[in-house]
């Protein structure tokens, strides 16, 4: 036994003491390591294509017995007939006698006849781009010798590529992605015009002009929106990190790159005073907005709920699973109301129980005895408000969808590019995602209206409206 009295016997306690906590430490340290080593698409913001090699696999359907492809139900999808003005030639296939008597046929359909089945093929002409060469002469006065010259004008001396083919040059290299040098490929491959990069660069320059009108009209709208969707993402300015940030609507995508990730990120994308309802996760730069203002994503929700269960302790394998249950039955009435199975009032009635079983779920979940849990349950808890906005308010959505899948293109040009090497190639890529995201919600053609841009905008004349 220990002597209360004895020195070193005190001191033996003591190191016991001080051994026994730096264990506890490093016992905590090891379990964040294996959580961090354990993170994968399902429990984190990890892509799919990044999963490490121990990840869980994904789900895979179970076979039902059919075979690929169309089922006997199923409606089929008919090929679009192009309307008449899109058809160069027509060849009419008319037959000459009766299959069953052999009677000539007439030429001209009597007026019982049904109308003709078709059948349309599309092909490519020989895509060489029309060149036209302008050419100054010279010619010498006879009369007094002086030589005169047919100056070509500035103007056209100002663009050695059409309008059309200046835009297609940068949709490729902008919305495509393609990088200058393919670019430059593509023009003499498809086009039969051998262009520098150096060209390349200068129309994408031309047409981050020509699209920063149309850039100001999308961020004016989402800035006015009474709903809409945020995100940002890493990007690279002459290799020095900054954010693209994205926010997006029913019919507009706006996209602004800036220096800084938090509050002044988000300002220089929707203004000093914020409006409407922002839809997002719950990164701290939004937190200086209103409660009543925000939609917390639920797909983030739901990613760290298991984020808890592959922690692997028993708190937070218990929160976790039935934090998992309570996000299930959320979407699974979400998807009910939105597909017309029951009224906004009966999503209410449904979700109320949930609401207060995630309350009681995060409420015990503060008292874990693990920090890391207890804070996340003390940070949703405090967001609780934010969780719902849904459910009563018409147009928004619970999950942040909207705004990842607008920054997937972005995403993949920057892992091709590593970012932008000038402020003006920042400017091109904001504009180029803005117009072109917009357009493609929108439904409009995107190369039309890069072509209507530029030749206005070389022409001095206003900018096709984006909206």
């Amino acid at each position: 036994m220990s002597d209360p009295q004895c020195q070193a016997c005190l001191e033996r306690d003591q190191l016991i003491q001080q051994l026994l906590a730096q264990i506890a430490q490093l016992q905590a340290r090891v379990r964040d390591l294996e959580e961090r080593l354990g993170q994968n698409s399902s429990n984190s913001s990890v892509p799919p294509s990044a999963n490490p090699l121990g990840a869980p696999k994904p789900v895979v359907k179970k076979t039902n017995g059919r075979k690929r492809g169309a089922q006997p139900d199923h409606p089929p999808q008919l090929r679009e007939r192009l309307p008449r003005q899109r058809v160069q030639h027509v060849i009419p296939l008319i037959p000459c006698s009766c299959e069953r008597c052999q009677q000539p046929l007439p030429v001209q359909p009597g007026p019982d006849d049904p109308e003709p089945s078709w059948h349309q093929v599309a092909e490519l002409p020989r895509l060489t781009a029309v060149v036209t060469e302008f050419q100054g002469h010279y010619r010498t006065c006879p009369q007094c010798g002086h030589l005169n010259h047919a100056a070509i004008p500035e103007e056209i001396k100002a663009n050695s590529l059409g309008d059309r083919l200046a835009a297609t040059l940068g949709y490729l290299s902008g919305a495509q992605q393609l990088s200058k040098r393919a670019t430059v490929e593509v023009a003499d491959a498809l086009f039969d015009v051998p262009v520098a990069v150096g060209t390349v660069a200068a129309v994408e320059q031309q047409l981050s002009s020509a699209l920063a009108p149309g850039h100001t009209q999308a961020q004016q709208a989402v800035q006015q929106a009474a709903v809409k969707n945020v995100d940002e993402t890493s990007w690279k300015l002459a290799g020095k990190l900054c954010w693209l940030w994205v926010a997006v609507t029913a019919t507009v995508a706006c996209f602004v790159i800036h220096s800084r990730r938090g509050a002044r990120g988000l300002r220089a994308l929707l203004g000093k005073a914020i409006r409407g309802i922002v839809g997002s996760d719950r990164w701290s730069a939004y937190s200086r907005l209103p409660k009543t203002q925000r939609q917390i994503c639920w797909a983030h929700l739901k990613r760290d709920f298991q984020k808890l269960v592959d922690r692997g302790t028993a708190w937070s394998v218990a929160l976790g699973t039935t934090g998992l249950e309570i996000v299930s039955a959320v979407f699974e009435h979400w998807h009910l109301f939105r597909g017309g199975g029951c009224s906004r009032r009966e999503l209410v009635d449904r979700v109320v129980p949930l609401a207060v079983a995630l309350r009681e779920l995060l409420s015990h979940g503060q008292e874990c005895p693990e920090a890391k849990v207890a804070t996340f349950c003390a940070n949703v808890l405090a967001l609780e408000e934010s969780l719902w906005t849904f459910v009563h308010t018409p147009g928004v959505e619970p999950t942040n969808n909207a705004a990842e899948r607008a920054l997937r293109r972005a995403v993949l040009w920057r892992k091709k590019s590593f970012g932008s090497q000038s402020v003006a190639g920042c400017r091109f890529v904001e504009r180029l995602l803005t117009v072109v995201g917009t357009l493609r919600l929108q439904k409009r053609p995107v190369l039309s209206y890069l072509e209507q841009a530029l030749s206005a905008h070389r022409a001095g004349l206003p900018i096709p409206n984006l909206l």
